[in-house]
């Protein structure tokens, strides 16, 4: 079953530093199949205030998140 990692970044203007941020996380994930479903995507509040952005990572299921989420590689 499909396991899903979820940030909510509070500050998503962008600038180089979430630039680099952004390749780098993503060959720590890519071992353990993972994947951004959603990143930098336009939001609709339909209810109260969200700040910010949503980044959302697939993996193929909880052992590759947690495997992943553990790994010296993300640390």
């Amino acid at each position: 079953m499909t396991a899903y990692a979820i940030a909510h970044l509070q500050d998503a203007t962008p600038h180089p530093e979430i630039a680099e941020y952004i390749e780098r996380i993503t060959a720590t994930f890519e071992p353990y199949g993972g994947r951004f479903l959603v990143h930098g995507a336009r939001h609709e509040v339909k209810e109260g205030d969200w700040p910010g952005a949503v980044v959302l990572i697939g993996f193929p299921g909880i052992v590759e998140a947690r495997a992943w989420w553990d790994s010296p590689a993300y640390q």
